[in-house]
């Protein structure tokens, strides 16, 4: 039987150590829809994620003050404190911290709010209702510095 010493030097020399796991990824998961944040939450629990919700813009602003993300996903619809609102101060506390934007609708004119969210620092846009398999496929671009 080998110790742990013994089996640490039996990595193969020169490769690249792995990624973080997913169980050391923190996300915050911040809409005012209570269905919604249950969902995310269970879903990327499920993954192995380290998952924390905020009920409104507000909410995440003063969990960001307490609290590193690894990524941030928001609505952009919301009351205290839109999404728009929330990505600004996002970037004023954790300027390096991944966003995801999501939105059920709403349109600002001609505009769709998403496209307004990735010019106020959004790295990735989704509509509601989300494809899993999209979502978690940015996730990991994100976290490997390919978004």
């Amino acid at each position: 039987m080998l110790t742990p010493e013994e089996l640490d030097h039996t990595q193969p020399q020169g490769e690249d150590e792995e990624a973080p796991s997913k169980g050391d990824t923190r996300i915050l998961v911040v809409d005012d829809e209570e269905i919604m944040r249950a969902f995310l939450k269970e879903v990327l629990s499920d993954e192995g994620y380290v998952v924390e919700l905020a009920v409104s813009g507000r909410d995440a602003v003063e969990k960001m003050e307490q609290q590193q993300y690894d990524i941030i996903i928001t609505d952009i619809v919301m009351p205290n404190k839109e999404g728009l609102e929330t990505i600004t101060e996002i970037r004023r506390l954790q300027e390096n911290v991944k966003i995801i934007a999501i939105s059920g609708g709403g349109r600002f004119g001609n505009t769709d709010y998403l496209e307004i969210a990735e010019r106020f620092g959004a790295d990735k846009t989704f509509h509601k209702p989300l494809d899993l398999d999209n979502l978690e496929a940015a996730i990991n671009e994100l976290l490997a510095g390919d978004g």
